[in-house]
């Protein structure tokens, strides 16, 4: 998850929201640029990049529903063959 607030912003709505991870800050919209994400109105798209350990892009899910992104963030990580852990 990345996202264009600082740091510290970050770490506060991590901690709020009882995040499992860290969340990668780009204020100076470097990463965000790169991936084509900034939005006109300052902010970055929600859209999810599926990228291999080569660094290969092999999906972007540009439809991101809030509520059922753990659900699609699953089904796609099926479909692309990554292996789950049970």
């Amino acid at each position: 998850m990345a996202s264009v607030d600082s740091e510290e912003d970050n770490k506060g709505f991590a901690e709020k929201n009882e995040a499992s991870f860290p969340i990668l800050s780009d204020p100076g919209k470097e990463m965000t640029r790169a991936y084509g994400v900034n939005s006109a109105m300052g902010f970055a798209k929600r859209w999810t990049f599926y990228i291999d350990q080569e660094g290969i892009i092999r999906k972007i899910d540009k439809d991101i529903n809030v509520r059922e992104a753990g659900v699609h963030l699953v089904e796609n990580l099926r479909s692309l063959g990554v292996p789950t852990v049970e």
